[in-house]
């Protein structure tokens, strides 16, 4: 119905080009000031990524001043905090291009399903912020202690000592696909809600698949994180719990749409009723 949207008029398909140019020079220009702010304070944010470590290393006794990290390229650490900007300035601007993006597609959709889509645009990156906020507080302190216990201090018969000299870029590109493959597994009940919701999959059906997913889970940790248990088992677990989640999420999805449709059936029948 005409009234269930927020206008009756409809745009050419120019107009809707144009918009949708207007909608991408927004964000885009809202991701070059991000970015700019952003690499002013790069120094300090990419320590902040570090500390984890450092808090480690300070901890099995090494000086602040023996504590360090090395790069053997001249431009590897300017490349390295043009890197930590964006990342910063993507996470920051996510929600400005999501409600662009909200903004473009919203007048298009019916109230029920602007309804139905909201909430998920408000999810995706909180649950995004929580997975990264996981890796961060949680796994990477796990992990590189973990990774140390390999070091050797101290020359014995035949051997050298075996020491961390850490890359800047190195370091960075583990992290940050760490923070990344757990805010993207941490999307998980968003997409099977959406999924219920449209009704590509049941929460009968997810729990039956239980098992299999369990395994997949474990699969996807592997390949996502470093080869040591705690970052697998680190992932892993929180997607599970998050899976069981969106069954929960999916039964209720699906009771409110069986109401919903009742309903509708409802209004039907006494309008066919009425007009007898």
């Amino acid at each position: 119905m005409a009234e269930d949207t927020y206008t009756e008029k409809q745009m050419p398909l120019l107009d809707h080009l144009v918009e949708l140019r207007q909608r991408l020079l927004y964000s885009v220009a809202a991701l070059f000031v991000a970015f700019f702010v952003a690499f002013y304070f790069s120094q300090e944010l990419y320590r902040f990524l570090t500390e984890p470590l450092a808090n480690i290393l300070l901890e099995k006794g090494m000086d602040e001043g023996d504590r360090r990290m090395i790069f053997t390229d001249l431009t590897e650490v300017f490349f390295t905090y043009v890197k930590v900007s964006f990342f910063f300035a993507a996470f920051v601007t996510c929600p400005i291009f999501l409600t662009q993006l909200w903004l473009f597609i919203a007048p298009g959709l019916y109230r029920n399903e602007r309804r139905v889509m909201a909430p998920f645009l408000i999810a995706s990156p909180v649950l995004f912020l929580m997975g990264g906020a996981l890796a961060y507080f949680g796994v990477f302190p796990l992990a590189w202690e973990f990774f140390l216990t390999f070091e050797v201090q101290s020359a014995q018969a035949g051997n050298l000592p075996i020491e961390l000299e850490a890359k800047v870029n190195e370091y960075l590109g583990l992290v940050m696909k760490l923070i990344f493959a757990f805010g993207l597994c941490f999307q998980l009940p968003v997409l099977m809600t959406l999924m219920a919701r449209t009704g590509l999959a049941t929460s009968k059906g997810m729990a039956e698949k239980r098992k299999y997913a369990i395994v997949g889970v474990f699969i996807v940790a592997a390949i996502f994180t470093p080869p040591d248990p705690l970052s697998q088992i680190g992932l892993a677990l929180p997607i599970i719990l998050l899976y069981e989640i969106s069954v929960w999420t999916a039964h209720f999805v699906e009771k409110r749409r069986a109401q919903e449709e009742e309903r509708m059936r409802a209004e039907a029948t006494d309008e066919d009723g009425g007009e007898d």
